[in-house]
């Protein structure tokens, strides 16, 4: 017997209804290249959806076709997402960190057939448009009299298409199951891959980000995602904070700007919002510099790689809370969130240190577990570790136009590539990527743990540990470390004594080598792949 519930379809549009009728007054504010603080409502926002969604309708697209973006976080990427998904076409959100190489790949695998570009990513469009053949017509997210003079073919401008443009339309009525959005991973091992995601998982994974012990986002939150619009969505900011009622502030081409982040939290009065350690990084040390604070700012989640402790404290001198939160563009991203500090009397300040820099617990919806090299499933007694695989409605079945894969080989489970271990309570801590793991004499070694001492240092600004050939012990971690501005005189004896007591004797690393930068994917990731071949050639002092 079916309960006597209606079948209402799980879909984007529904956002829209509800943001305009209920939250319509709310304002979203943008930081543009034509305007540095452009601001408007929710209402306003989506009766230019309509407008732009009316405006392409005569292209003669289908159900499905793909609408690809260049662009930073502002309104008129946010207008693109709604008409495009809502219209039953997919928004394929394109990293522009990417090499061009990628680029054209993507686009060509995706078969976009326009793209909507920031006038920051013109130059770049312009280099791959003759290799883009499919792409029908790229337009400029600007203002007529800001629109750059281009080589592009079928170039337009966006406030021009939409001028006069009637905002009277009819969504269509679309299955829930439909696609609606395209995110390519950062291809660090051979070709980016798709991951095609539904509104009604976008709908859930929404749903899933508003919890309290997640993004815990409400109708009184001034919310700033500086994640970019173009990783994962913005981890699902552009649905939930509508869905919630949030007011939004956009930074534009300023996301990693310490100055400008720092502005808008004060005059907006931001009280949350989310990015990779690299643009916390940048804040703090502008607050540092000009004694600042950020008064109205509650709490922040650190995502997209591992998050140094120190990141984590210096939030803590401000009165923020820093929430690390894990996930994948296969997993919608989120899959975990550490809510440790609600908990925080529980602990003593060293047993907290350790916890709070966990990946943190499964929201609702997902759901994880570890094996052995077998398969096997491993306790969850925060000793073992294994292969992380995780489960989900918000979690991809497959790569878009993509027949077989590795990370799919068991039925109903998704091997995300990490190396994790789960405690009773089930906080799960990533020790390594299943590429990235240090065997040394037949053990592993966590890479991340060893990152995440080398940062706790004072002297240090960014660290990153690899697995490097050894005759005897076939591999052993080799340190590679920035200093801070006023560490220079920090030595690799220093460095390597600072492991003293803080890990096993047999993991501590063999050697430290000091550079100027480390290279970084297009996500902000430390790129390894890099590293590996930077010190191929490398021998430790002992050999």
């Amino acid at each position: 017997m079916h309960g006597l519930m209606m079948d209402m379809p799980l879909l984007i549009t529904s956002i829209i209804q509800h943001a305009e009728r209920v939250n319509g007054d709310q304002e979203i504010v943008s930081v543009t290249r034509d305007n540095p603080r452009h601001r408007y409502t929710y209402r306003e926002a989506f009766e230019r959806s309509r407008q732009l969604a009316n405006a392409i309708s005569p292209w003669g697209l289908q159900r499905g076709d793909r609408i690809g973006t260049l662009a930073w976080n502002d309104y008129r990427h946010l207008e693109t997402y709604y008409a495009s998904a809502c219209s039953g076409y997919v928004c394929h959100t394109i990293n522009p960190r990417l090499f061009p190489e990628q680029l054209v790949y993507i686009i060509n695998h995706a078969e976009d057939r326009y793209v909507f570009l920031d006038p920051d990513f013109v130059p770049l469009a312009e280099k791959l448009a003759p290799q883009c053949p499919g792409v029908e017509g790229w337009i400029v997210l600007t203002s007529a009299q800001h629109m750059p003079e281009t080589t592009l073919p079928n170039a337009m401008c966006y406030e021009t298409l939409i001028e006069g443009v009637s905002s009277d339309f009819e969504w269509p009525e679309l299955d829930e199951r439909d696609a609606c959005a395209l995110c390519y991973t950062s291809g660090t091992t051979g070709n980016p891959k798709g991951v095609l995601y539904s509104h009604r998982s976008t709908m859930l994974h929404a749903y899933a980000t508003m919890m309290p012990d997640a993004m815990g986002l409400s109708a009184s939150d001034v919310v700033l995602p500086i994640v970019p619009m173009f990783h994962v969505n913005a981890w699902g900011n552009p649905y939930s904070c509508p869905m919630a009622g949030s007011k939004l502030v956009f930074p534009g081409n300023k996301m990693g700007d310490g100055e400008t982040l720092a502005n808008l939290i004060n005059e907006e009065q931001v009280t949350m919002s989310a990015g990779v350690p690299t643009v916390w990084l940048a804040l703090l040390a502008h607050l540092k510099a000009t004694e600042k604070q950020v008064e109205s700012l509650k709490r922040v989640v650190v995502g997209g790689a591992a998050c140094p402790l120190a990141i984590a404290e210096q939030f803590d001198a401000y009165g923020v809370v820093a929430r690390v939160g894990w996930g994948m563009t296969e997993m919608s991203p989120l899959g975990t969130i550490n809510a440790s500090d609600t908990q925080r009397e529980r602990f003593s300040e060293e047993d907290f240190s350790r916890l709070r820099l966990k990946a943190g617990r499964a929201i609702f919806g997902v759901e994880m577990k570890i094996v052995d090299e077998e398969g096997q499933e491993l306790p969850w007694d925060g000793k073992a570790f294994g292969a992380l695989k995780v489960r989900g409605p918000w979690i991809c079945s497959g790569y878009f136009k993509r027949d077989a894969d590795g990370a799919h080989e068991e039925a109903g489970w998704f091997e995300t590539g990490d190396v994790a271990t789960i405690d009773p309570e089930g906080y799960m801590a990533i020790t390594d990527r299943t590429k990235d793991v240090i065997k040394s004499g037949g053990e592993w070694i966590s890479s991340i743990e060893l990152e995440n001492v080398a940062m706790s240092h004072p002297k240090v600004a960014e660290a990153a540990v690899i697995g490097h050939y050894h005759p005897k012990w076939s591999e052993r971690p080799l340190l590679i470390v920035v200093r801070k501005g006023d560490g220079q005189d920090l030595a690799a004896d220093d460095m390597l004594g600072w492991f003293e007591g803080k890990v096993a004797t047999w993991w501590k690393p063999d050697a430290v080598e000091f550079v100027d930068e480390l290279p970084h994917g297009a996500t902000g990731k430390i790129h390894k792949v890099s590293l590996r071949e930077q010190f191929k050639d490398y021998s430790f002092p002992d050999q």
